[in-house]
């Protein structure tokens, strides 16, 4: 491996190494889904019309796991000619073509949602809910730097920018409390109270750093931060280096090659959601929500910095022509290569800082939603939800186009279309819901090609969510 993809390779294992899994992954397709189980996720105010217990069993009362990218397969695996497959990575495959398919900041959300148990009933003058849940949510941005810089070097740019590349994983157990009731004329509100117990989290990102590179010399700078707490202990070791003076020191760093496991709960916290919905007239409703304002904190989490402090390298130096006249001031060969190889490993070591607390934000999401009536056929409703997802440089936004049918009592459909900084999606759920059973199935972006690994060829886009419920009770409204 030449000395540029060991330097990216570095680059892209510091994201790696802290992924545990795949925080808030909801059903959107299904907000205006009136028999839906679980719209309360999206906004407390909706109320169930029925009692409701989950399916008590591997969480398949509500399982729903998620990818979105603004990548896919076909911007890194690509056809020669002999229509066999290759990486971007070879000669053959076109650096123009590769780099035009990417954007200036690449990114991935992986999300997974599973409810362990969860049960609503009309008490109190309301609606109320109750749910334990693991969540999970991991977020990555590439710069498109980066890539050049792996696939091109100094046979293109000679500069290249990997500010604002980072990884964010957050897994915790949610317990939640809810309540919705109608507090005027077509005005409900609702609330939640969410209890959060911490299982991982993990934080890297790089605040700014630079590669110059030219047939004179090599040269970085820049830094970078790490955070982790959790389950996953990450363990410190002493290195020695020698600096500018000679003087040999002890850093101590991160190491990854024997991770430990750590607290199941490491941390705890607590969030809220807030929502409303309010019939304009007859044929229109809107809403308004307010989802996961919290955080979590982590009781011994791990920090670290990257600081690739100013380097250059110049080339190699007095090389003797006999390795065997070679003197500390005149080293071989063989040892400037490794001196090389030491300085880029240091280069891009994580630095422990010590440990302490910290907290983390969840990131909240805002749900706009509004409702409109077909009035020649009134079980046929169009709905647009708009879905802003605040969380710093992980933030996302979507809007989402539905037409809702219930033809019958017992079942209702939704189709939809949206456009968010991942692409254009289409999204569907099937439910069936009676007295005694309820079971649906559902996507918020469903794929239509695929590879023979089962991964979508465009944005890797996909989504599934199923669940089997068991409402009880006579129907009632708010």
């Amino acid at each position: 491996m030449n000395k540029r993809n060991k330097i990216a390779a570095a680059l892209l294992l510091a994201l790696a190494a802290p992924t545990a899994s795949m925080a808030q992954n909801t059903l959107r397709s299904a907000y205006f889904t009136e028999g839906y189980t679980y719209r309360h996720h999206m906004n407390p105010a909706f109320a169930n019309e029925r009692n409701y217990v989950s399916m008590p069993l591997l969480g398949l009362g509500n399982f729903n796991i998620g990818l979105q990218s603004t990548v896919g397969v076909k911007d890194f695996i690509h056809k020669l000619p002999d229509g066999s497959l290759t990486t971007f990575l070879n000669d053959a495959v076109d650096a123009n073509d590769f780099l035009g398919g990417l954007k200036n900041r690449n990114r991935m959300n992986l999300d997974f949602d599973m409810t362990l148990l969860s049960f609503g009933f009309h008490k109190w003058g309301g609606f109320n809910t109750f749910d334990l849940s693991i969540k999970s949510g991991t977020r990555m941005n590439l710069p498109k730097d980066l890539f050049e810089f792996a696939k091109v070097g100094m046979n293109g740019a000679t500069e290249y920018n990997l500010k604002d590349m980072g990884m964010f994983t957050n897994n915790y157990a949610e317990i939640a409390l809810g309540h919705s009731r109608k507090i005027m004329d077509g005005l409900t509100v609702g609330a939640k109270v969410k209890f959060l117990l911490g299982i991982y989290n993990a934080d890297f990102h790089v605040n700014d750093m630079k590669l110059v590179l030219s047939d004179e010399k090599w040269a970085v700078s820049g830094d970078g931060e790490f955070s982790s707490g959790g389950i996953v202990d990450i363990p410190t070791k002493l290195k020695e280096r020698t600096n500018e003076q000679g003087q040999v020191e002890q850093e101590e760093e991160l190491d990854f090659d024997n991770i430990e496991t750590g607290d199941v709960i490491g941390g705890f916290g607590m969030a809220f959601d807030l929502g409303a919905t309010y019939k304009v007239r007859e044929d229109l409703e809107v809403s308004l929500a307010l989802l996961d304002l919290g955080w979590i904190s982590y009781k011994n989490a791990t920090k670290a910095t990257m600081a690739a402090e100013p380097w250059e390298f110049n080339g190699f130096q007095n090389v003797p022509f006999d390795s065997d006249d070679a003197t500390p001031q005149q080293p071989s060969i063989e040892d400037q290569i490794d001196n090389l190889e030491d300085d880029l490993e240091d280069l891009f070591q994580m630095k422990a800082s010590g440990k302490g607390k910290h907290a983390r934000a969840l990131g909240a999401t805002l749900n706009i939603g509004a409702l409109y009536t077909f009035p020649y056929y009134d079980k046929l409703k169009f709905g647009f939800l708009e879905s802003t997802r605040i969380n710093g440089r992980y933030s996302w936004s979507e809007g989402r186009f539905s037409a809702n049918v219930a033809p019958v009592k017992c079942f209702d459909a939704s189709i939809s279309y949206a456009v968010s900084s991942f692409g254009h999606s289409f999204g569907w759920i099937l439910n069936y819901h009676t007295r005694g059973f309820n079971l649906f199935l559902g996507s918020n972006h469903q794929f239509f090609k695929v590879t023979p690994q089962f991964l979508p060829v465009g944005n890797a886009n996909m989504n599934l969510s199923i669940g089997i419920n068991f409402p009880f009770g006579s129907v009632k409204s708010l």
